[in-house]
């Protein structure tokens, strides 16, 4: 009944660092509400690095895929695949010098 009743809030210790007390009491939800931003940017993190490596893995994917569809024998499959009536150059190509 002591304590529920604010009979402590009378002793002398209390009233004297009232002042500290609040402030710590301050400080602690403070420090409370810090970490928990802390967490919350630190999971945002987390997911964009996750997002970063998958689109990494993704790009790399698809660049070895193109390289792979544009090799010479690829295309020559590719245009009779389609009916085109194109051809390989028959000649080497040449260099004109100035």
């Amino acid at each position: 009944m002591y304590i529920l009743g604010g009979g402590i809030l009378k002793e002398d210790f209390i009233l004297r660092h009232t002042k500290m007390i609040v402030l710590v009491v301050m400080m602690v939800f403070f420090f409370i509400g810090n970490r928990y931003t802390c967490m919350q940017k630190l999971r945002e993190i987390d997911r964009l690095q996750q997002q970063l490596r998958d689109l990494r893995y993704e790009a790399l994917s698809i660049s070895s895929e193109l390289t792979g569809n544009s090799r010479q024998s690829q295309i020559e499959s590719l245009v009779e695949r389609q009916g085109l009536e194109l051809e390989g150059a028959k000649n080497p190509p040449y260099e004109l010098v100035k």
